[in-house]
Order: C-alpha cells, then structure tokens, then sequence
C-alpha cells in the first residue's frame, strides 16, 4: 500500500486539501456537511486504500480548504469536484458520497456522466423535505455547546470563524430550493450504477426519499440499514459498510 500524501490544490480562489492513500484505481471519498477528509478514518478508510487509490478531499470551506465567500451549495462544491479530478488528471474515477458528499455526487454525475464509473452514496436525498429544513433552522452557533465547538475544532483546521460559516450555511440550506431539486425524470437521467445506503430512521431524509431515488436511477441498488439514523457507515456499522460497498464496487 502506498504512503499516504497530502496536498492542497489552488482551484480559482480556493485552496482544497487533498489525501491521497492507497494504490490501484483511482477511488474519491466525499465526507458529509461539517465533515471532513478525517471522518472516512473511521469509515474503512484502510480497508478500502487495500484495493484502491483514495483520494479523500475537503469540501469548500471543510477541514483544510477555504472559502473566502463564505457561501455553499451542493451544485458548486460538484464543480469543485470535477475541478480536483482535472487538476489531478483523473479522467473517469468510482466514488463514495457520505449525506452532503452523496448529494454533490448526484449532481456530478448529472454534470459530467463520463467521469464518474460507479458511486456508492449514503444518507443522500434528492430535495430536503420538512423534517430536514426544521432541523437546519435549529442551527446556530451561539447554540452550540462547548463539547460541539471542540468536535468542529478538531475537524476544521481554520479558526472559527470557519466553523461560524458552517453554521451558517447549515442554516441557510433550509431556504434553499433550487440546489437539491432532483425530480424523477431529472434522476432519470443519470445513468452511473449507483448503490443507495440508507438508515431507516434517519432523522433529516426519510428512507421513502432513498426509495424514490432507487426507483427513479436506471441503475441502481438499494441497501437499508436497519434500525439506523443518518450515516450509518460509523463504529459498529463500518463492516458491513465496507462490505457492501466493496462488493459493489468491485463489480460495477
């Protein structure tokens, strides 16, 4: 397996962190809103770089990039996407999208069909429904306890007012319409095989939101994690991630 490298990519007017690890074909992990490049640490992150080269970026405004705008959408950290795969000259790539991660792979493979071979996305949602938009208006930062500043500390790199830009953003999603607005015939349209994970009490993006998706992409499959709420790729729940993406995968 090959050493592990980083690097950070000047893209227009931000810098996003890249991690490379791995040797084999090229394999991008996107990490969900507030995350970062860290999490997929444990996510299998070792067991995948065993069959693939990972490239593990920072979103816009996540981890070590930045994002002098101050501003995010799901649509334009896509761009930003296919901007790290040009910049690294990576022509076609297999991807894995964790909740924000899996919704900007949606679009990436509406954007650009040919670059993406197959993509596993968990926790994603074609449109925030009611249940997701009152959550994210519940976010601020002056809300936030002291543990929850340490854990975003520990993933953000860049001061807090990186952070207080996140909380923001979360709370601005919750007005936004035009940016997850996948419809069934706009999900039609993407023809990348694609494996739906999904927990099944997921508090933001109900399970019949994944069963919409799943009926609605010309190629996909469905996995349903039960008894689990958003993410279900963490702790006691790696394995099985790692197995039924891997297999997955490695045959798509």
């Amino acid at each position: 397996m090959g050493e592990p490298k980083s690097q950070t990519l000047r893209l227009d007017d931000i810098d996003l962190y890249v991690e490379t690890h791995g040797e084999g074909e090229p394999l991008l992990l996107l990490h969900g809103f507030t995350g970062s490049s860290q999490d997929w640490v444990y996510a299998g992150r070792d067991h995948f770089a065993e069959r693939f080269k990972l490239f593990i970026v920072d979103a816009r405004g996540h981890g070590r990039s930045t994002n002098p705008t101050r501003k995010l959408t799901h649509r334009q950290s896509a761009r930003d996407t296919l901007a790290v795969l040009d910049a690294l000259g990576i022509q076609t790539c297999k991807a894995i999208g964790m909740s924000f991660g899996g919704n900007v792979l949606l679009h990436v493979a509406r954007l650009a069909p040919s670059r993406i071979e197959s993509m596993v996305i968990v926790s994603a949602t074609p449109y925030f429904p009611d249940q997701a938009r009152k959550l994210m208006g519940a976010v601020a930062a002056e809300n936030q306890t002291p543990e929850s500043w340490q854990r975003m500390r520990e993933r953000h790199k860049l001061g807090d007012e990186q952070i207080r830009a996140l909380f923001e953003q979360q709370y601005a999603f919750k007005d936004s319409y035009d940016d997850m607005d996948f419809t069934p015939a706009t999900l039609a349209e993407i023809s990348t095989p694609t494996l739906i994970i999904q927990g099944d009490r997921d508090p933001l993006y109900p399970l019949e939101l994944s069963v919409e998706m799943y009926r609605a992409l010309p190629r996909a499959a469905l996995c349903v994690v039960p008894d689990a709420g958003h993410g279900p790729i963490f702790a006691a729940h790696a394995d099985a991630f790692v197995r039924n993406a891997m297999q997955f995968l490695t045959t798509t």
